[in-house]
């Protein structure tokens, strides 16, 4: 009958439509599902990795320091900031060197002509002096073996007994990496006036790299 078919008709488009709506529901849900998994990787994003690195590298008059240091400028470079590079990326070299402490007076073998000298103020001004000199130089030559790579380079100098001072400056410095020169030294002159990488090794507060030079180097 007619009204049958108007209630079916009525019905039919009733059902179309809601089947409609709820399509565009699931839809809806399905997109906002999507744009959190889209999402969640970049609420959950790694922390950076600091970049920033302190190395120091000892130097003296010997050749294996030096040898040293050109071994971490052709090995490190990478980690370490250039000069055009911006601050605070990158690391820093620290070039020190630690002079001898001068003694004021000399101790002669006691006994009829046992006898302690004084060094005069003038003495103690020209050994000053002297040492002085030294460092300036030692330095200038480190300095222009970075700056030939561009390596962001601070120096410094101290004096005290090298190894306890190179040790100390380690720690207050916070440096992430300590290099230093082997010269080589044999098992007896190492028993009596011990090594300065050896005592470095065991008492500085950070790793410790020692650079064994060639041969031909250790024999001069």
């Amino acid at each position: 009958s007619l009204l049958t078919s108007f209630t079916y008709s009525k019905k039919k488009r009733l059902l179309k439509t809601k089947q409609r709506s709820m399509a565009e529901d699931q839809g809806a849900a399905t997109a906002m599902e999507t744009t959190a998994v889209e999402k969640q990787p970049e609420a959950e994003a790694a922390p950076s990795v600091p970049k920033t690195k302190r190395m120091m590298v000892a130097i003296d008059e010997s050749d294996s320091s030096f040898y040293a240091l050109q071994w971490v400028i052709d090995h490190f470079s990478n980690l370490l900031m250039t000069t055009e590079a911006a601050e605070g990326d990158g690391g820093m070299l620290t070039v020190v060197h630690v002079q001898s402490p001068f003694h004021h007076f000399a101790a002669f073998p006691a006994g009829p002509g046992g006898a302690t000298v004084y060094a005069s103020s003038t003495m103690i001004e020209s050994v000053k002096k002297a040492q002085q000199e030294t460092s300036a130089a030692l330095l200038s030559r480190a300095l222009q073996m970075c700056r030939a790579k561009q390596i962001r380079t601070e120096t410094l100098v101290l004096e005290g007994e090298a190894k306890e001072m190179i040790c100390e400056a380690v720690e207050q410095m916070h440096v992430d990496l300590l290099v230093v020169g082997s010269r080589g030294l044999g098992k007896i002159k190492r028993a009596f006036i011990g090594s300065v990488s050896d005592y470095c090794a065991h008492h500085a507060n950070c790793p410790i790299l020692i650079v064994k030079p060639p041969k031909e180097l250790m024999t001069k």
